[in-house]
């Protein structure tokens, strides 16, 4: 498989370690979009950043293109709901190993928060290469519960 496209945003808590990705991502060959912020503001709102990563990410998927996303913050909480906001994203807080590869593997989740304040560089880096890395397993009863998050997102009904 090849490497995803790779769209990342932040906060101000985050920024340190998104340049640090930004860097090491494109090293490791990966194709990095960074939208912002470009600069340090401690007062900075970070939604728009993350709600365009996760419009980057869906625009490409639906254009064939493998894609994914990286959206970070102090905790990552804020930023995983911001991207969740955008229809077609599933993005999925990543706070261990087993998080990261279960949000790809089991939820084929396209978007990865990370808190920048709750792991030091070494750790998260770890964590968003688990999360790129891992394939989904299309396993049915993941493809059926995804299908069901789908059909609630696009139509508003429940399915059983």
């Amino acid at each position: 498989m090849t490497k995803p496209r790779v769209h990342i945003a932040t906060d101000h808590a985050g920024m340190e370690l998104s340049a640090h990705l930004v860097s090491h991502l494109t090293a490791k060959g990966y194709d990095v979009v960074d939208h912002g912020p470009t600069e340090y503001d401690a007062l900075d709102d970070y939604p728009s950043f993350c709600i365009n990563a996760g419009l980057a990410v869906v625009a490409d998927q639906e254009a064939g293109v493998h894609a994914l996303g990286i959206v970070l913050g102090g905790s990552g909480n804020g930023e995983q709901i911001a991207a969740n906001k955008v229809k077609g994203v599933r993005a999925a807080l990543a706070w261990n190993l087993s998080t990261a590869k279960l949000a790809r593997e089991h939820n084929d989740a396209n978007v990865v928060a990370v808190g920048g304040r709750q792991h030091s560089v070494e750790e998260a880096t770890e964590l968003i290469e688990a999360f790129l890395a891992e394939p989904f397993s299309n396993d049915e009863r993941h493809v059926r519960r995804i299908g069901k998050i789908a059909a609630y997102e696009n139509t508003g009904e429940i399915v059983e």
